[in-house]
């Protein structure tokens, strides 16, 4: 039987991020696993404030929700039910991208789409510019923060961000080029289901990559090192 103190495996950092690429397992062994799982948790929660934000305001939600907003609005289910929906179709595709999940993974497509439906039900309905546009500001910011959180967490990818890896390594392609493939579509489906693209959408684009990447080196935990652990007598 393995000993509770036995030395995890090494962890693979990804370069010059400090995140490390592990297994469900070892993301589990990694170390640090209460501040770990509370971040997770507030992260995801904070990223479907996030979203409700954005779909509240109305001048623009996030790529991949103009499609949910679609889809949400020719149908009987919310918008978080179809956040739900959307995330594990989209787990769907990666199995034959040969991408692995994590808690992280399962985590995100449960939890976002649920607190984006409980708090699209305590937002203030305001046709108010005034409102608004501060919403969709703090939506985007809240966004950024929402994700290093939960990145920074080491528990995996995201289903959407797991299908950009996997396309990006399976064809050979840029992330970037991958990234913007992905996201044109989703819109345009979205907009051919009625869904609302605008100002908000654009800087939301524009915004979220540097803002994140601002915000995830205080947002990552630092796990122990292997080199520091010490096999028992």
């Amino acid at each position: 039987m393995r000993s509770d103190t036995t030395v995890p495996a090494r962890p693979r950092a990804t370069a010059g991020s400090g995140l490390a690429d592990l297994g469900p397992i070892e993301q589990l062994r990694a170390g640090r696993l209460g501040r770990r799982l509370v971040q997770l948790a507030v992260g995801l929660a904070l990223f479907g404030v996030s979203v409700a934000l954005m779909v509240d305001a109305g001048l623009g939600a996030m790529p991949w929700d103009v499609l949910h907003v679609g889809v949400a609005g020719n149908g009987p289910l919310s918008v978080g039910q179809v956040i739900v929906l959307a995330s594990f179709v989209v787990l769907l595709l990666w199995i034959p991208l040969r991408e692995k999940p994590g808690l992280g993974t399962f985590a995100n497509a449960v939890l976002v789409g649920v607190t984006a439906d409980l708090t699209l039900r305590v937002l203030p309905a305001s046709n108010d510019l005034l409102w608004r546009i501060p919403e969709m500001l703090v939506g985007i910011v809240l966004c950024a923060a929402a994700g290093a959180l939960y990145i920074g967490s080491q528990f995996g990818r995201g289903p959407r961000d797991g299908l950009m890896t996997g396309l990006n390594r399976r064809t050979g392609l840029s992330l970037r080029l991958v990234r913007t493939g992905l996201e044109v579509t989703v819109v345009a489906l979205g907009l051919l289901l009625g869904g609302v693209a605008g100002v908000g959408t654009v800087l939301y684009a524009l915004a979220i990559g540097p803002l994140t990447q601002l915000m995830l080196p205080w947002a990552t935990v630092a796990l122990p090192s292997p080199d520091r652990a010490r096999r028992p007598d």
